[in-house]
């Protein structure tokens, strides 16, 4: 892997911890919402993520954040988020920091 390729996953990862959902005061990444994060060769990214419930009402809102920060990383061409399910998430996906903003450490 070249420095570049590995600037562009960091920039991204930056980017992922400023989308937020808004009925939790913590970012996606470190809430372990994102699965997956594929940067190929040709600038696509592929972004595999799930929410914090299948219903849950905010659901158009983080997706279309998601993917418009991630757009946002120089040297991205294009988007896809993959949704899903499997594993279902769960509280002990979220990372440290997460757990102590929302009282769970």
């Amino acid at each position: 892997m070249n420095n570049e390729f590995l600037q562009t996953e960091e920039d991204i990862v930056r980017m992922l911890r400023t989308v937020y959902d808004p009925e939790i005061p913590v970012n996606v990444y470190d809430l372990g919402l994102i699965y997956n994060v594929d940067v190929g060769a040709d600038g696509f990214v592929t972004v595999t993520m799930t929410l914090t419930a299948p219903n849950c009402p905010a659901a158009d809102f983080i997706i279309e954040d998601v993917r418009m920060k991630v757009e946002s990383v120089k040297g991205v061409k294009g988007v896809k988020i993959d949704l899903t399910f499997e594993p279902e998430w769960n509280k002990d996906m979220m990372s440290e920091e997460a757990m102590l903003e929302l009282g769970f450490l």
